[in-house]
């Protein structure tokens, strides 16, 4: 069966996935018991808000707290501040808020709960750099990682050693208070150390594997950043630690609820759905043209997908985000081949910096390209492809969703 309008069932099959994660719906089921004494709430990402509006409505007793998120992404509380910070680029705003988290935290005695609601983009969004390391090498070292392609195990393996907020530090902390962390994942994986960067868990990772990623991925790093973390004076805290001992870490939502959301909506539209799982990682182009070639072979049907693809960047570059990137690519190699249509889009509404979420493409796609005089190659290689959507009228703008599970990907197969 072939849907009538075959891209905006794609569109729905992307609303239903970005509905898995909707913090109005599946925090609610997780929150703790109260404690004895005081509830103090601290929530960081891009759901940041929706998370601590979600905590606020359904909560049975006395709560304050400060929630922390991209800027344009919050809402309004009635208990728990809300402000806005730099993303992906930490700034001044993000560090404030992070200060304010520890000092929060440092506040709590064992009677206390510090429910710590997380979600992607929490990385950048909260940061208080290592004791000496300024603002502004954070913000260098996040640019060059953004740049580098590195996956986002490792760039949050070198923030967390960077940083006196990740990697453990919250909790340690909030120490002796019961700490329960609520999160939304949107990394491969679901790795708590890795989500966020993991500010109230263990983190197995190392000062050496931190700088071996630095090294490997050409990031500059100061001399007394590189000092520190050769003599493991930044280290993080450690599994098993016991300051650890009452905390807790659950996940209320995964890229994987989302995958099953979407197959859901396609089975229930009469369209088989071919799993390809919700962990993929690699360069965003090479990931499209290996797609392509899946969909030029496979039976009709719906291809989906999710993960997070990288985007290296070398010298000068254009507008787009990985998503964008992965479906001009994709375009290419299908080379106008007919009942193929796809989707690729953030579920926190924005591809990379851009104010899309990603874009569609379909047969068509290179033949109205061509006729606008866009060069697809060229605008692929200069990594421009948000430019190329634009002009096309075929990006997709959701504006911020206020969640955030990684990407989604759909590649529709008809039959006809």
């Amino acid at each position: 069966m072939t849907p009538p309008a075959p891209l905006k069932f794609l569109h729905d099959l992307f609303d239903a996935a970005v509905a898995a994660a909707d913090p109005a719906i599946v925090l609610p089921a997780w929150l703790p018991l109260p404690p004895s004494g005081r509830t103090v709430v601290l929530s960081a990402g891009k759901a940041g808000a929706s998370m601590a509006h979600a905590v606020e409505t359904h909560w049975n007793g006395e709560l304050s707290g400060l929630a922390v998120t991209r800027y344009g992404h919050g809402i309004d509380c009635e208990h728990i501040e809300v402000i806005e910070a730099g993303h992906p680029l930490p700034d001044d705003a993000g560090r404030a808020a992070a200060g304010r988290f520890l000092t929060l935290a440092r506040n709590l005695t064992q009677d206390d709960l510090l429910l710590f609601l997380m979600s992607g983009g929490a990385s950048a969004l909260l940061v208080e750099p290592a004791p000496g390391l300024a603002l502004n090498d954070k913000r260098a070292i996040t640019r060059a990682l953004l740049r580098s392609g590195a996956p986002i195990d490792e760039m949050n393996c070198l923030r967390k050693h960077l940083s006196a907020i990740k990697g453990g530090r919250l909790a340690a902390a909030a120490y002796p208070a019961r700490v329960a962390t609520l999160a939304i994942s949107d990394v491969p994986g679901d790795d708590p150390a890795v989500i966020g960067s993991g500010p109230t868990v263990g983190d197995p990772t190392s000062c050496a594997d931190a700088l071996e990623i630095a090294d490997k991925r050409s990031i500059d790093l100061p001399a007394y950043a590189r000092k520190a973390l050769a003599e493991n004076s930044w280290e993080t805290i450690k599994p098993g630690d016991p300051v650890l001992t009452d905390a807790t870490f659950d996940l209320i939502a995964r890229p994987a609820d989302a995958q099953k959301a979407a197959a859901d909506a396609a089975r229930t539209a009469g369209i088989e759905p071919i799993m390809l799982g919700a962990n993929l990682e690699g360069e965003a182009r090479d990931l499209g043209r290996k797609h392509a070639r899946l969909a030029k072979s496979s039976s009709p049907g719906v291809i989906i997908s999710g993960g997070e693809t990288t985007v290296t960047v070398s010298g000068e570059h254009g507008r787009g985000g990985r998503n964008c990137e992965y479906l001009l690519a994709l375009a290419i190699t299908l080379n106008s081949a007919p009942g193929i249509h796809a989707i690729a889009c953030d579920t926190d509404g924005i591809d990379g910096t851009e104010d899309a979420a990603g874009a569609v493409i379909g047969p068509d796609t290179l033949s109205r390209a061509s006729a606008a005089g866009l060069d697809a190659t060229a605008m692929l290689y200069g990594h421009d492809s948000y430019t190329f959507f634009d002009v096309l009228g075929d990006l997709i703008r959701t504006g911020p969703t206020l969640t955030n599970i990684n990407d989604f990907r759909a590649i529709l197969i008809s039959g006809g």
